[in-house]
């Protein structure tokens, strides 16, 4: 069963933006069931479902039905994901497009298999539409509004920035019509003004049209060593994100929030799963684990975490990983490196 996930960056800045228009941070957190821990991080996923509800409880305890849309007018897509950064990181629009092409399931990932491109070209009558292709959009507008809102806020902003060292890309006009999937909304008043190009709504594809001499205009330069780092950090992440999908990724992607109580068992992560204990069992050994191996592996890994980089305490690392007794996790920390989780911390 598909499990979409979104990156941190977005409900953390979500979070921020509905609060800084009247809501109760606290509310929105019990309502969208998002752990603050998560969000420290904006690279770390989070279901979209936790995400959809944080979207719509803004909208009501704002009382703004607009609000995704001006969300996707106020943030940069730069200020809550690294794609963004790799967006402004190449020499002309087409390798932008296949840059994000290839680093959208950081942002968005749909986890459905698919092997579409995010944004694709359709050529049509003459005219060139930049269309993207997620079902998920088109299953939730309120995803669609505000990421096109903040796609063309944030290109017409580094168009204005551009435009007196390149006069002619000041003369483009970016985009020159959008589509939606979607029936026109209660709201249309809010689109014209952000938008302020043919809206058409109702359409067979979410789609951008685009004047075709915007793909092969030169960009100004950027610091290719910078870039080089930027995308060497994607590639990280994208097969951290691939990773996440082994069963025993997710296995791990449930303990994670859990460990702490100190009641994590294969029963319980093999009902949330929606799998049989057998199933589980079945589906581990495949890939070559135990349930006990990658409660004990991560436990260990989280360990390490906690003493050398965080530098928390050795009882509250214990507490953190599962442990009842500081004995116990001294023990099995013991096992785990032959030393004990004090020398450990004091050596770092």
């Amino acid at each position: 069963m598909p499990n979409p996930t979104i990156s941190a960056g977005y409900p953390k800045a979500l979070l921020d933006f509905a609060v800084s228009r009247g809501a109760d941070r606290q509310v929105l957190i019990e309502r969208s069931q998002i752990r603050l821990d998560d969000l420290k991080d904006q690279d770390n996923r989070i279901p979209l479902a936790n995400y959809l509800a944080l979207l719509k409880a803004s909208i009501e305890l704002c009382n703004e039905p607009a609000l995704s849309l001006l969300f996707g007018e106020a943030v940069r897509l730069q200020d809550i994901s690294l794609v963004g950064l790799i967006g402004v990181a190449f020499d002309n629009v087409e390798s932008v497009r296949r840059q994000v092409n290839r680093y959208a399931p950081l942002t968005l990932d749909a986890d459905d298999g698919g092997t579409a491109d995010a944004i694709e070209l359709v050529r049509e009558n003459g005219d060139v539409w930049m269309k993207f292709t997620s079902e998920i959009y088109k299953a939730n507008p309120l995803l669609t509004e505000s990421g096109f809102a903040r796609n063309v806020c944030g290109t017409r902003a580094l168009q204005a920035s551009l435009s007196a060292s390149m006069p002619s890309l000041a003369n483009l006009q970016f985009p020159k019509a959008i589509r939606f999937t979607h029936t026109e909304p209660s709201y249309r008043a809010e689109y014209d003004r952000i938008f302020a190009v043919p809206l058409f709504f109702g359409s067979h594809m979410n789609a951008l049209l685009i004047d075709e001499a915007i793909l092969n205009m030169k960009l100004p330069r950027t610091n290719p060593y910078l870039s080089e780092i930027m995308s060497a950090r994607a590639e990280e992440l994208l097969k951290s994100l691939e990773s996440s999908k082994t069963t025993r990724g997710r296995v791990e992607n449930l303990l994670i929030p859990i460990l702490h109580t100190g009641e994590a068992s294969m029963d319980m992560i093999a009902g949330k799963l929606a799998l049989s204990r057998q199933t589980l069992f079945r589906k581990l050994k495949a890939e070559g684990v135990t349930f006990e191996q990658v409660l004990d592996q991560l436990r260990h890994k989280l360990a390490l975490d906690y003493l050398n980089g965080k530098k928390v305490s050795v009882n509250e690392t214990a507490y953190l990983v599962g442990f009842s007794e500081p004995a116990a996790f001294s023990r099995a920390f013991k096992r785990w490196t032959g030393s004990s989780p004090r020398m450990a911390r004091l050596k770092d």
